[in-house]
C-alpha cells in the first residue's frame, strides 16, 4: 500500500504509489490480529458522534509533542523521535523507528508534525501486541490515550467488513448505509469519504490512510494551521 499525501503532494507523485514496506506489512498483521476480535461499533452514526470527544483527546497529545520537539520549530525530527521513543520507553529498533519516521513524514520535509505525530502514535499502539515491540502499549505513559486510540483501530475494524486488513470502496458505501435510523445515505458521500482516504488510488485503504484521513475529519489539521498563523 501506498502512503498518504501531505499538504504538497499530489495523486501522481511518487511516494503516493509506493510498494508496501516491511513496516506497513506488520501494520497490516496487526490489524488482521484485532480484527478477530471484532468491533463495537455498530453504524457510522455513532462513529461520527464520537469525533468531538475523539478531536479533544487526541488535541491532547499537543503538549507531549512539544516536548519532544526539542528545538521548537514546529516539528519532530528524527533525533528527537529517537529521545522520545527512548523516554516513552518504547522498545523499537532503530529500523523500525527510522521506518515509522519514513512512514508518517507524508510530506518528506524531514519533520513530523502534529497530525502526523499523533499518526505514529497509533500506529506504535496497534504494534504494541507485535513480539519485537516488548508490549509497548504497557510502556508509552499515555493510558488516557489509549482509549483514544482503540476507538480508532476500532473503527477500521468496523469498516473493514471482510476482515482482510484493508478497506474497499464497496465496503465504505455499506459502512455509511448502516445508519441508527435505517435510511441510505447518499451513495456520493461514501465515495467522497472513500477518496479522501484512498490517497494513492489504488482502491484499497490500510489503517495508516485512514488515520490521516480521520485527523482531516476531526479538524486537527485545520486548528494546526490556525495556530500557525497566530
Amino acid at each position: 500500500m501506498g502512503g498518504v499525501l501531505g499538504k504538497n503532494e499530489s495523486p501522481s507523485s511518487p511516494k503516493a504509489s509506493v510498494p508496501e514496506t516491511k513496516l506497513e506489512a506488520k501494520i497490516t498483521e496487526a490489524m488482521l490480529r484485532r480484527e478477530t476480535e471484532g468491533s463495537s461499533i455498530r453504524s457510522f452514526d455513532s462513529l461520527v458522534l464520537k469525533f468531538p470527544k475523539i478531536d479533544e483527546n487526541l488535541r491532547k497529545c499537543k503538549v507531549i509533542f512539544q516536548e519532544f520537539d526539542e528545538d521548537s520549530n514546529g516539528a519532530i525530527d528524527p533525533q528527537e523521535l529517537k529521545h522520545a521513543f527512548n523516554k516513552l520507553e518504547i522498545n523499537f529498533t532503530d529500523e523500525e523507528i527510522s521506518d515509522l519516521f519514513d512512514a508518517c513524514d507524508i510530506n518528506e520535509d524531514m519533520g513530523i508534525e502534529f497530525s502526523e505525530f499523533i499518526v505514529l502514535l497509533c500506529l506504535v499502539y496497534l504494534l504494541k501486541d507485535d513480539p519485537s515491540a516488548l508490549h509497548a502499549k504497557s510502556r508509552m505513559g499515555l493510558p488516557n490515550l489509549e482509549v483514544t486510540f482503540e476507538t480508532l483501530v476500532d473503527a477500521f475494524v468496523f469498516l473493514d467488513k471482510n476482515k482482510d486488513g484493508y478497506v474497499s470502496r464497496n465496503e465504505m458505501v455499506q459502512a455509511i448505509n448502516e445508519t441508527i435510523s435505517g435510511e441510505r445515505s447518499s451513495g456520493r458521500i461514501a465515495m467522497r469519504r472513500f477518496e479522501e482516504m484512498d490517497w494513492d488510488k489504488n482502491g484499497m485503504v490500510n489503517f495508516k490512510e485512514f488515520l490521516f484521513a480521520f485527523t482531516h475529519w476531526v479538524g486537527i489539521e485545520d486548528n494546526e494551521d490556525e495556530e500557525g498563523e497566530e
